[in-house]
């Protein structure tokens, strides 16, 4: 196996050079995160990547490849057999690329994640959950989605999870810093209730309160076994003695063992008789930036989405 990793580079890449992708045979993982790639240079990539059999794993974000370059990479999938992951977040994606990856990813077999994060939406009708959550029905591969900073709100939720109740195998979702408040929590509470695959979910940075976080504790105590990683601390959370339903879910669940200490980003703690949670250094993709992912299970707690999901991620 081998790994080309070009980060942070002050120059573009050439990308004539890394397109020798087509006959290449070694290369399996190939990460190009943050560099200055646009359009004409992911037109490209995307090209030598119809004729590659080998490479599994391509990591774009951070380029801006915009609309132009997004979709030469949506068209690929559709005839690339073997890459299983693709980050193509902050890369200036817009509404007309997104809905091309959905299109791709409902009759790709061989993509098992792709972060979609941080697109250029510009319309407040949330037209891509309609895609995605029709992709979501009909593919059976896809195992991780990341959908942070794509504005979305609970109706979008709402219509995510209807995709879900009829999806057996994603295991790992990702929709931090969106606008989902207590009701989309309860959504996604109702989809734990009944999914029995569902590993990870980070709802970071979003607006769940105290009503969306006892939606979800309740959910995975008593009726979910599957979830091992839950993330919600940068929510909108009171946390004092007048609303103390966070703090003590959050206690009573790893007091019981259902979740890991490590596997969430709060601890709970006690102040003169009142239960508090405190933020603790945890999380799924803390290093996502600065640290290789070679030796993620050397600091499973602040990679453990890496540990978790069982498999060589890029993500």
């Amino acid at each position: 196996m081998q790994r080309s990793i070009f980060k942070n580079t002050k120059q573009e890449p050439d990308a004539k050079n890394i397109c020798i992708l087509q006959h290449n045979v070694a290369i399996e993982h190939l990460d190009l995160m943050c560099n200055n790639i646009e359009a004409e240079g992911a037109e490209l990539l995307a090209k030598s990547l119809r004729g590659n059999s080998t490479l599994r794993s391509l990591r774009m974000a951070g380029n801006k490849i915009a609309s132009r370059g997004s979709m030469r990479f949506a068209a690929m999938l559709q005839v690339n057999s073997t890459l299983q992951a693709l980050d193509v977040s902050d890369c200036d994606l817009d509404t007309q690329s997104l809905i091309g990856f959905t299109i791709a990813l409902s009759t790709n077999k061989s993509i098992q994640a792709v972060d979609l994060s941080r697109p250029l939406l510009f319309s407040h009708q949330e037209e891509i959950m309609v895609h995605l959550a029709r992709m979501l029905q009909v593919n059976q591969h896809l195992q991780e989605l990341h959908l942070g900073q794509h504005g979305m709100t609970d109706s979008a939720v709402e219509r995510l999870c209807e995709a879900l109740r009829g999806n057996s195998v994603l295991r790992y979702l990702d929709l931090r810093c969106n606008r989902i408040t207590r009701d989309g929590a309860k959504f996604l509470a109702e989809i734990l209730r009944h999914n029995s695959t569902l590993e990870i979910l980070d709802l970071s940075s979003n607006r769940i309160e105290d009503d969306g976080a006892g939606h979800l504790s309740k959910a995975i105590a008593r009726h979910n076994r599957s979830l091992r990683a839950l993330l919600h601390f940068t929510n909108v959370l009171t946390l004092t003695h007048k609303h103390p339903t966070p703090p003590q879910a959050v206690s009573s669940l790893l007091q019981s063992g259902r979740l890991l200490q490590e596997a969430t980003d709060v601890s709970p703690y006690e102040v003169d008789g009142q239960r508090c949670l405190a933020e603790v250094f945890h999380g799924l993709r803390r290093h996502y930036y600065w640290t290789s992912n070679f030796d993620a299970h050397s600091d499973p707690v602040v990679n453990s989405a890496l540990v978790l999901m069982g498999r060589d991620s890029m993500f």
